[in-house]
């Protein structure tokens, strides 16, 4: 007959350093991503269209993937409207 209270800890299932380096570098690419829009969007702040802006945000693109050391890292990337007709859209580096 055993009575010990000897308690088996169980491992966290997934990586969670891995996971955690993940969300970091998600969250670097947004904040670039977000840094490059605004510089654009400052370039044609200028531009009107009937008083209004000619180039604004609007909204994102489908979520894509983004192959990375760690593994693949979830991105959303913004679009830009542009009211004037010059086709000026947002391409980020």
């Amino acid at each position: 007959m055993s009575n010990s209270n000897v308690v088996e800890l169980k491992s966290p299932t997934g990586d969670v350093l891995g996971e955690l380096l993940k969300e970091g570098a998600r969250q670097l690419l947004a904040q670039a991503v977000e840094a490059e829009l605004a510089e654009l969007l400052g370039q044609y702040a200028e531009h009107k269209v009937d008083g209004k802006q000619a180039v604004v945000r609007n909204g994102y693109l489908p979520e894509r993937a983004i192959q990375a050391g760690l593994g693949e890292v979830p991105v959303k990337i913004p679009k830009v409207r542009d009211r004037s007709g010059q086709g000026i859209k947002f391409n980020s580096r």
